[in-house]
């Protein structure tokens, strides 16, 4: 009887073990209620509870007592900074697991084509764990600028706009270095080896393709405006790209250059100066970038937008052919009262 009683007891606790061991497997397995992949963001401030209020909103976490189990048993210090993703398949265990080794995932930074370094450097900003201010102090300094190999004027020749993996964390140095990396990667021999044939460093490359850009959002016609430009610097004629003069004025809203404007006295301004600016007006796309590696070849001298108003323009080898069109413009801007 005694023996009866003692099986008894061994089975019941027995069973209460099975049963809270399997209660337990089933709460570090229940996996996370999020449709597909999405990020849990880990600032250096965060601390365990809001790393746990994270978990609940950023990942519809419904239970944190699996994740709450796993860190009083094995800890989560120091907690890692980091964008870490996860997804339907992931539960509090590999959530865990991950979040303790700091084991964080690969983001896509996007490098925009935008007119200025400050906008490029805010929308970093909102892409990365760094701030707009942190990366303009190191960017702005004249002299970190010197010893990369730029000027405030070249700097933004170093980006190339594209989308790279890289890890949210990631210092302003970091992305610097990366910027330098993917630089020297697109400008291989090839490239180089182009931009000297045709008379041009690959910063004046880079000036040239942010003017081309500003001129025309036509990919088609890009190589043209390119070859254009090229034919006005082989014969020493000022560029006279009204983009310069936005560019001068930091007015980029300016819907009609008129004489005025053109008396701005700047380096940007190549109705006053000829050859190319200081550096580029724009941080230019590849693809402006290879409209002026492979400028299309021809004898125009002029162009002038399209009074249909499509972004595309007339070309024009002769100032009198050049003068015909600029009228017809004129013409459909007056009749638009655009001033």
């Amino acid at each position: 009887m005694r023996k009866r009683y003692i099986f008894f007891i061994l089975g019941f606790i027995l069973i209460i073990l099975v049963t809270g061991i399997a209660g337990i497997v089933t709460v570090l397995n229940r996996p996370f209620q999020v449709e597909k992949g999405t990020y849990l963001y880990i600032d250096t401030d965060d601390n365990i509870d809001s790393v746990y209020h994270k978990l609940t909103t950023q990942l519809h976490a419904s239970t944190l007592k699996g994740i709450k189990l796993l860190v009083t048993v094995g800890g989560l210090d120091p907690i890692h900074p980091g964008a870490y993703q996860f997804g339907q398949a992931d539960n509090a265990l590999t959530a865990y697991r991950r979040l303790k080794a700091g084991a964080q995932t690969p983001v896509n930074l996007t490098i925009p084509s935008v007119r200025t370094v400050s906008k490029l450097l805010r929308t970093v900003s909102h892409q990365l764990m760094t701030d707009s201010a942190s990366l303009a102090r190191l960017l702005m300094d004249s002299t970190y600028c010197a010893q990369i190999g730029y000027t405030r004027e070249t700097l933004p020749c170093l980006f190339l706009p594209n989308t790279y993996e890289v890890y949210w964390t990631m210092t302003p140095e970091a992305f610097v270095k990366r910027m330098q990396k993917e630089h020297d990667r697109f400008w291989n021999k090839e490239r180089k080896a182009k931009a000297q044939s045709i008379g041009l460093t690959p910063e004046e490359v880079v000036t040239l393709a942010s003017i081309v850009e500003e001129e025309t959002a036509n990919n088609a016609e890009k190589p043209m405006v390119a070859g254009l430009y090229m034919n006005r610097l082989h014969a020493e004629m000022p560029l006279q790209a009204d983009p310069t003069v936005k560019f001068a004025l930091q007015d980029f809203g300016l819907r009609r250059i008129l004489h005025a404007h053109l008396e701005t006295e700047s380096p940007y301004n190549t109705y006053k100066h000829t050859g190319l600016p200081p550096g580029p007006i724009r941080i230019p796309s590849i693809q402006g970038i290879e409209s002026v590696l492979n400028y299309t070849r021809h004898d125009y001298l002029y162009m002038c937008a399209k009074e249909d108003f499509s972004g595309t323009h007339n070309f024009a080898a002769t100032f009198t052919q050049h003068l015909a069109n600029a009228r017809k413009y004129q013409q459909e801007l007056n009749r638009r009262k655009i001033k």
